[in-house]
């Protein structure tokens, strides 16, 4: 928070600070800023009409008070009302300071939750003061959500002091409310922020009702403003046609062992259109594990060759950057293209070696980490920019590789299929191709769930699976976000799995190893060299053994349901029948019943997407909190796809129409993101 906005509010550094953990960096941060729920402290509510589980505000004298010593010390204080009905109020920590303010004879009111205790109704903790003849409040007491050292009193008072200085006025015109039936912003805010009594908890967690309308709208019409002027932007942005000549794409796709499916040839011609034009291309493709992306990006990548242009594809971890590079040295070794790998863990040396041939053009093809979009890396001409898995980089990361080239070509890949709602929101400037067929020969794959207790059985399990010639992986997951634990937990299952399995090949790879360690670790697994690879999550995404048909994961109630449908896609990569046991630990919490549930009795991606971007919301499906994105504060895409509708029908006229409006409208909105829209 500026200076500037600390003098406003007339508030410390220390407090700033505070609010800067809430993410409240502006007075417009402070109007979002809303209640998680509400108090009702307008009325009192005499003791003979409380009712159990309702929260209330009551009135009376303190007539006794008294320190309890067992179960445990606590200070007990019994309040009566004018009716001389009674009621108990139970603190289990205190002060000297509130028994001074409940002292005997004292009038006070308190605000808690009634419950039945031993000798009747008690609130436990309830807020307390004293009743000194002040007036009842007019509205509901919002709660906000806080930080420690951020009391709600102050909160409250930044938040009022931000709505007087704030302009609430209309950035939309009166015809588009009327439409819609929707409220005056300033009406929808205030009202929000210090509802009638008449209002109900239900009312206002009712996302339903107008005053939350508006402000979903607002949010989802920013967003496709946004979204729409970025892609008017690219399109008349100029960049060189990349129009190959196909000698190098034709080499490839004779010495492959397969045929493209139809999908993967409608999804290059797709691409080569793109490549084509004269604006660059923004296009996504997914497509489900195991569909064939790769091998679409790199005849992609040779179109781009082919027009005398340098192409790069990112990956986001070392180990899928190695496999890619790997796949891609397979298919253009032969043809005598010169590529490179480029990442964190290469010596100086090798780096400074791989950074001037690209300076110089020598190199035509590079594979990397985020390495690949460091200041110090030049490219010659490039011409194509390829992301793997890119909803796990940060926008600031893909913008840095974009600007290595003059308004380049992007092709974004994702093995997490976009749900519908989620692409017309969030990939609302990208074109989008769907690789919408598996390979034909792609064995289903059999999910089971088993009890951690009954490991014994998945280990005989193991056994019969390596018998018959096949390989197995066992993964073990994230715990508790501790690279540490994970390390700790992943080498004693590879101890133990070695000792279980003496006459077996077990190997080991985790994400502390160094990439050369990794690298030849993967290559003993590929070459069938090793019976049991014991791995991290680093396996997630990229490794293709097609002799493996085990995967075992185990606390698989801890993952996530992208994670768990990647890691099962490992496997039912060759002829043979797979199966990925899924291995949970009781008790399971109501979440990880759903997403097992899910990822049991779903293998459509498509599907599984669907039901992960219900449970977990959009920020996190898309893996994208601190990347920049402008995610949904208020809008719930399932709920609100009407709303969605009306925002993407009205952007473009707005646009053209309203020119004045939209301007407002996204600084009201999405100030100081101009920088990453379209990325």
């Amino acid at each position: 928070m500026d200076d500037a906005t600390c003098k406003q509010l007339n508030i410390s550094a220390a407090t700033a600070a505070k609010l800067e953990k809430l993410q409240l960096h502006t007075l417009w941060d402070l109007v979002l800023h809303l209640p998680l729920r509400y108090e009702d402290e307008t009325r009192i509510t005499p003791l003979a009409d409380v009712q159990v589980g309702a929260s209330c505000l009551i009135e009376g004298t303190v007539t006794a008070q008294e320190v309890q010593f067992r179960p445990r010390r606590q200070l007990v204080v019994q309040v009566q009302d004018a009716a001389e009905r009674v009621i108990f109020l139970r603190f289990l920590h205190f002060y000297p300071s509130q028994q001074q303010q409940m002292a005997r004879g004292k009038s006070i009111r308190a605000l808690g939750e009634v419950r039945q205790g031993f000798f009747g109704y008690e609130m436990v903790h309830p807020k307390v003061k004293a009743a000194d003849g002040a007036g009842l409040a007019e509205t509901l007491t919002p709660i906000y959500p806080t930080v420690a050292g951020l009391t709600q009193p102050t909160l409250r008072r930044l938040i009022q002091a931000a709505l007087k200085q704030v302009q609430l006025d209309d950035t939309l015109p009166e015809s588009l409310l009327s439409a819609l039936s929707l409220p005056s912003f300033a009406d929808a805010v205030q009202l929000l922020h210090a509802p009638p009594p008449e209002y109900s908890q239900a009312d206002l967690h009712n996302g339903a009702l107008p005053a939350w309308r508006r402000l979903k709208f607002d949010e989802l019409l920013a967003q496709q403003l946004s979204m729409r002027l970025a892609r008017e932007r690219r399109m008349a942005a100029t960049a060189v046609p990349l129009r190959g000549d196909g000698h190098l794409s034709a080499q490839l796709t004779q010495q492959l062992p397969f045929a493209l499916t139809a999908a993967q040839q409608r999804c290059l011609q797709e691409i080569r259109d793109d490549l084509n034009a004269t604006h660059p291309m923004h296009r996504l493709l997914q497509g489900d594990v195991g569909s064939g992306k790769t091998i679409v990006a790199a005849l992609a990548a040779l179109t781009a060759l082919e027009a005398g242009f340098q192409a790069a594809l990112m990956a986001p971890t070392e180990i899928l950057a190695e496999q890619h590079f790997l796949k891609f040295q397979q298919w253009f070794a032969p043809l005598n293209i010169p590529l490179a790998h480029l990442s964190g863990s290469l010596k100086k040396k090798q780096k400074d070696a791989v950074k001037a041939a690209l300076a110089s053009g020598e190199i035509r093809f590079a594979v990397g980490t985020h390495a690949l979009f460091q200041q110090d890396v030049a490219f010659d001409r490039l011409g194509l920019v390829m992301v793997d898995e890119q909803h796990r980089f940060g926008v600031t990361q893909r913008l840095a590789l974009k600007n290595k080239g003059q308004d380049v070509h992007q092709l974004m890949m994702s093995a997490t299929p976009i749900p519908r709602t989620l692409a017309m929101s969030f990939f609302a400037d990208l074109d989008v191709s769907v690789i919408d067929e598996l390979p034909p020969g792609r064995t289903p794959i059999q999910t089971k769930l088993i009890n951690s207790a009954r490991r014994a059985e998945v280990e005989r399990f193991v056994r019969r699976t390596v018998a018959a010639g096949q390989q197995v992986y066992w993964v073990c997951p994230l715990i508790e976000e501790s690279e540490v634990l994970q390390l700790k937990t992943a080498t004693e299952t590879f101890e133990n799995l070695s000792r279980t399995f003496p006459d077996l090949r077990v190997g080991l790879v985790h994400g502390r190893m160094k990439a050369a360690e990794k690298a030849a670790v993967m290559a003993d697994f590929v070459a069938g060299s090793l019976n049991i690879l014991v791995a991290t999550t680093v396996i997630e995404v990229g490794v293709d053994v097609p002799n493996a048909a085990l995967m075992v994961i185990e606390h698989a109630e801890r993952m996530g349901l992208s994670q768990l449908h990647q890691l099962r896609g490992r496997v039912g990569r060759g002829t043979s029948k797979s199966v990925c046991v899924l291995m949970f630990a009781e008790p399971l919490s109501e979440l990880a019943k759903a997403r097992l549930k899910v990822i049991f009795e779903h293998t459509d991606g498509f599907e599984i997407a669907r039901q992960d971007l219900n449970l977990r919301g959009p920020g996190e499906f898309l893996g994208a909190r601190q990347s920049g994105v402008p995610l949904l504060r208020f809008a719930n895409l399932d709920e609100d796809l009407p709303l969605l509708e009306h925002a993407r029908a009205y952007a473009p006229q707005l646009i053209v129409e309203q020119p004045a409006i939209v301007r407002r409208h996204l600084q009201r909105w999405l100030p100081h993101r101009e920088n990453y829209l379209g990325v």
